[in-house]
């Protein structure tokens, strides 16, 4: 033994040195993980051919390995760290020669190219990094958060620490529109450092919360570091249960979880966001806190006052917070009463099929006793009942056919029972009120006399919804019904949008708010999955900043607001009528949607391409497009190259060394906590990227072949891998911060305000650790 260790913990060693060493030279990280892996494959088999690497493993054919086979351990469960007294054998690293490794990890990483890179099931959802990358850089180059900072600055400044909390709420806000932290950062240091040093703030406090805030672009969604850990976290957990339901006797995870072994990237984004407004309000909560406590370094500023009419807080809170809360919780009364839902009349041509037990019971008894010790005595014996009455019952009973007959009297009886307002009517009016009443809110001087019409247009479309409109009535009808009262609504909505534009705040905040409630909402509320939202994010965002850059040149945004329109008639056509030409019978009415919604469509791309030439004629497209291809080929080819450095790790038995360490332990919150403080240690000296691709494949079959939830654990650990940009000496963001910082801050001033930041990050995850209902509580209450 090399030093008295095992030859697997010498192989280890050169990994970790080669790949610290590839880093540290300058060398790109995108292609220094990959020369890492084939460098120290070629030290690991010269030194196994040498005689220098030799592994103790277990004597397999020893009287006491046989004797405690037999007593009921599983070979799986043996190893060197549980059973540290079983006799040894020394055999080498490889123990089929170092070229049989080679000639097999050259397969395998053709395989797990095609298969994670190029073709396979994940590569849907790693196109939404393409996609949210062109998004973020897309609006840093918009300059939307110089706009931010200045208006949030203006808002919170004159209170204590104010300057503070206007960049954690900015950063928070660039966190959901771009997530790109190195932009985030530079920008913000460029434009806020200054001022906060002029107005006497501390370097600690302004650096600290200027790197601290860039970074909540890596937990808040949308996020890159979610996208591609929850990827890789989907096959791991899918792949650790069915392990697990193996070992345990069970013939799959579906029945001895009862449920399948899924998790999401959208489920992930759920997850995240309570955590992420978690990490913002604490940061906020400390330069509050920091400013009150020493107001000398963070005293109250004022930078000006925002370009808005001075209101009453009487006015403010009625129009402000009483009639928005009066809209939205009617609406949800109404809802539980039942006057607002859904008016389809749409039923399935099959009956149900009957009710299945909560577990599956047709088990043998390794099976039974290892789901008992998970479900509990009481839930199995409740899923023995529930069977016992279905087979009772002659079995379960499968869907059929309707008849004419059945078929009739089912939709006769959801139409009797359909709400006497429309779901997208209520939800319309809501949204349309709120504007309403913010126009109001803004400027409670101006002529009322439009908002009033807009109200009774509200008031009229309930009302035709309630006496003229059935779930029978076509959507022809329904559009001609109501077009009078949402010409009426709509006159007051553009003359409220006028008043609310005079507002500084909202003309700043309201178009990406609009961006980000569109992207994310799609997802957390399980309309689509992250790869077309994101689509949805980088056209929106361009068309954003083709808006900014023609306002900037006093020239008409017209098409782009008319493009903007022509993409909500599209999704309104869709959602109320039949679209589907191809088919027989096809309704005049249908006709006359389709081309309405085709030409919608044709003028929205027409708008996408005249954006796209906006930036293009002024020269913002070209380096965004450059910028993209560079971040995206740079996180791809750090896949390639982890994969080939995870098959080198692999090949010698590192992984599975490393997995059998993890497996000693009896407590499986031991197990987590230690790998929670490892991935916090590398956070020191590795990027999220390398973390992700390189050491949770290896320890994710471990953490995620438990018992805790798998939105816990990979929020957890992304919340850990946050800490990798803030925690001295190798954080990005704190380069970014010091490229940028004035020469009167030191290196030493960053280090020192940084500390602070990442006590809270630690403090976070304490947080998340005793109560991991913040993590769950969204994606339960949300659909999937």
């Amino acid at each position: 033994m090399l030093f008295g260790l095992d030859g697997v913990e010498v192989g280890l060693l050169i990994v970790f040195i080669c790949l610290f060493g590839g880093i540290l030279s300058g060398f790109p990280v995108a292609f220094a993980i990959g020369g890492a892996g084939i460098i120290s494959f070629g030290i690991i088999a010269a030194m196994d051919s040498a005689g220098l690497l030799i592994h103790q493993a277990i004597d397999t054919s020893s009287d006491a390995y046989r004797a405690l086979v037999n007593t009921g351990v599983k070979n799986d469960a043996i190893s060197i760290f549980r059973y540290p007294d079983l006799p040894r054998v020394a055999q080498s690293v490889f123990p089929q020669g170092w070229e049989t490794a080679l000639d097999r990890n050259v397969s395998f990483i053709v395989n797990r190219m095609n298969e994670r890179v190029l073709a396979g099931q994940s590569i849907e959802t790693l196109l939404a990094v393409l996609m949210f990358v062109l998004m973020g850089i897309t609006l840093e180059r918009s300059k939307i958060a110089n706009d931010l900072l200045t208006t949030m600055a203006r808002v919170f400044g004159p209170l204590p620490g104010g300057l503070a909390v206007s960049i954690v709420v900015v950063g928070a806000f660039l966190a959901a529109s771009t997530g790109i932290v190195g932009a985030t950062v530079v920008t913000m240091g460029l434009l806020a450092l200054p001022t906060m040093l002029r107005s006497g703030y501390s370097p600690e406090l302004a650096t600290g919360v200027i790197a601290a805030s860039g970074t909540l672009g890596q937990i808040i969604p949308p996020s890159i570091v979610i996208v591609l850990l929850g990827t890789l976290a989907g096959d791991l957990y899918s792949a650790a249960q069915e392990a697990r339901a193996t070992a345990a006797g069970c013939s799959d995870a579906l029945t001895f979880l009862g449920e399948p072994a899924v998790v999401s990237v959208g489920t992930l984004f759920q997850a995240a966001l309570l955590p992420g407004i978690l990490l913002a309000l604490l940061y906020a909560l400390y330069a509050f806190c920091y400013a009150l406590l020493n107001p000398e370094k963070a005293p109250a500023v004022e930078l000006g006052t925002t370009s808005s009419e001075a209101i009453t807080r009487r006015e403010a809170f009625t129009w402000f917070i009483g009639a928005p809360a009066l809209l939205i919780v009617g609406t949800i009364l109404l809802g539980n009463l039942g006057g607002v839902g859904s008016q389809s009349t749409i039923v399935s041509s099959f009956s149900e099929s009957g009710d299945t037990a909560s577990l599956r019971t047709n088990v043998g008894p390794d099976c039974q006793a290892a789901m008992i010790d998970l479900h509990g005595q009481e839930e199995w014996d409740r899923a023995v009942a529930q069977q016992a009455e279905i087979d009772a019952a002659g079995g379960v009973q499968t869907s059929e056919r309707l008849s004419t007959e059945a078929l009739a009297e089912k939709t006769a009886a959801k139409i009797a029972a359909a709400a006497p307002i429309g779901t997208g009517v209520a939800i319309i009016v809501v949204l349309l009120g709120l504007v309403l009443s913010a126009g109001r809110g803004v400027s409670p001087s101006a002529d009322g006399r439009p908002l009033i019409l807009g109200a009774i247009g509200l008031v009229l479309m309930v009302l035709v919804d309630i006496l003229l409109i059935g779930p029978v009535t076509s959507s022809g009808v329904m559009v001609v019904l109501m077009a009078l009262p949402f010409a009426l609504a709509m006159y007051g909505v553009v003359y409220a949008t006028k008043l609310c534009a005079r507002n500084e705040l909202i003309r700043v905040v309201f178009p990406p708010l609009m961006l980000i409630v569109a992207v994310l909402g799609s997802i957390l509320g399980g309309i689509t999955n992250p790869t077309p939202a994101a689509a949805l994010g980088a056209g929106g965002a361009i068309m954003l900043a083709a808006y900014r850059k023609l306002k900037d040149q006093d020239r008409s945004p017209k098409i782009i607001i008319w493009s903007t329109l022509a993409i909500i008639i599209c999704i309104l056509v869709g959602v109320n009528f039949d679209l589907r030409i191809n088919q027989d019978g096809v309704s005049f009415e249908s006709w006359v949607a389709f081309f309405v919604a085709y030409g919608a469509y044709i003028y929205a791309v027409f708008g996408l391409l005249f954006a796209c030439w906006v930036l293009y004629t002024s020269g913002v497209l070209t380096p965004v497009v450059r910028e993209t291809a560079k971040v995206t080929s740079m996180v791809f080819t750090i896949l390639i190259g982890s994969q080939l450095l995870n098959l080198v790790v692999i090949s010698f038995g590192g992984e599975h060394y490393i997995q059998q360490f993890l497996r000693s332990f009896d407590n499986e919150l031991t197990v987590f906590l230690l790998v929670m403080l490892v991935l916090f240690i590398l956070g020191f000296v590795l990027d999220f990227l390398e973390i992700i691709y390189i050491v949770v494949p290896i320890v994710g079959p471990v953490i995620y072949g438990g018992t805790f939830d798998p939105k816990w654990v990979t929020i957890m650990i992304a919340v850990n891998l946050q800490t990798s940009f803030l925690t001295p000496p190798f954080g990005f963001a704190l380069f970014y911060l010091r490229g940028v910082a004035p020469a009167s801050v030191t290196t030493q001033h960053i280090y020192r305000g940084i500390v602070p930041f990442v006590l809270i990050q630690v403090a976070g995850l304490a947080i998340l650790w005793f109560f991991p209902a913040i993590v769950t509580i969204v994606p339960e209450l949300m659909p999937n």
